[in-house]
């Protein structure tokens, strides 16, 4: 019998506050990031779920998302693996712009078609440019080639799966409770590929910041069900939150 799958996206950040791209950029999580991650630990600890392995990705605001999560459930001791694979999507030269001013400049459409097409990414970055991962020294051991200069959501999938059939799913088919904590993007990635989601339906879907994700999985890992965990209203709230944010100019 498969274990349980948690997919947790990190609480809000600061740059979600300031309303810039942020992709791969690593900025931390606010003060209402940190409490929605807290009371995400305590929603899952209300559902006697034992975590038995936790991974997450090389940024911060999903580290500490996973750290605050674990601490809540007392169940920091379980182990954790971190890898590049489960980062945000990367946004391009749009990193560490401001949105409504990304707007002004290039227009609303191509800028929704930057932000929520499936298989356009935006502008990308010189290798020249500081913000380029390959001149970050927690890539060093990344290929070259497989480093990105921007990504569409289908990039972003392409690089995730991978780490999913190698490492995540493994875990689940010996039986043992697995939890994601990573970013939007990636964890879209991961619901489309887990529920069949078309390309078109998978642009309009969101998932909420600091809301437990409960996946129950049959022998082949295909979907028996899922649901978020928390109060209704809460659940709602956060749906609502992301969805203003997305549209935010």
């Amino acid at each position: 019998m498969p274990g349980k799958l948690i997919l947790v996206r990190h609480g809000q950040s600061v740059w979600n506050v300031e309303n810039l791209f942020t992709g791969w950029h690593d900025v931390d999580l606010s003060d209402q990031g940190r409490k929605e991650a807290a009371q995400a630990g305590r929603e899952i600890l209300q559902e006697n779920i034992a975590v038995d392995i936790a991974f997450t990705s090389v940024l911060k605001r999903a580290i500490r998302t996973l750290w605050l999560m674990l601490d809540g459930m007392d169940r920091m001791w379980i182990p954790v693996e971190r890898s590049w694979r489960l980062n945000e999507r990367h946004y391009g030269a749009l990193q560490g712009l401001n949105k409504t001013q990304t707007v002004e400049k290039h227009g609303e459409a191509q800028v929704k078609i930057w932000r929520r097409s499936y298989d356009i990414p935006p502008p990308p970055l010189e290798l020249s440019d500081a913000r380029h991962p390959s001149h970050d020294v927690r890539y060093a051991h990344v290929d070259a080639a497989e480093l990105p200069a921007a990504e569409s959501l289908k990039d972003t999938l392409n690089r995730v799966l991978p780490y999913w059939h190698s490492r995540i799913a493994p875990e689940l088919r010996a039986g043992r409770n697995v939890m994601v904590a990573a970013h939007g993007n990636s964890l879209r990635a991961m619901v489309k590929m887990l529920n069949n989601v078309s390309e078109k339906d998978i642009v309009e879907l969101n998932i909420p910041t600091g809301v437990p994700l409960l996946y129950e999985l049959d022998a082949r890992l295909n979907p028996v069900s899922s649901r978020y965990l928390g109060d209704p209203a809460a659940i709602a709230a956060a749906a609502e939150a992301v969805k203003r944010q997305t549209e935010k100019k």
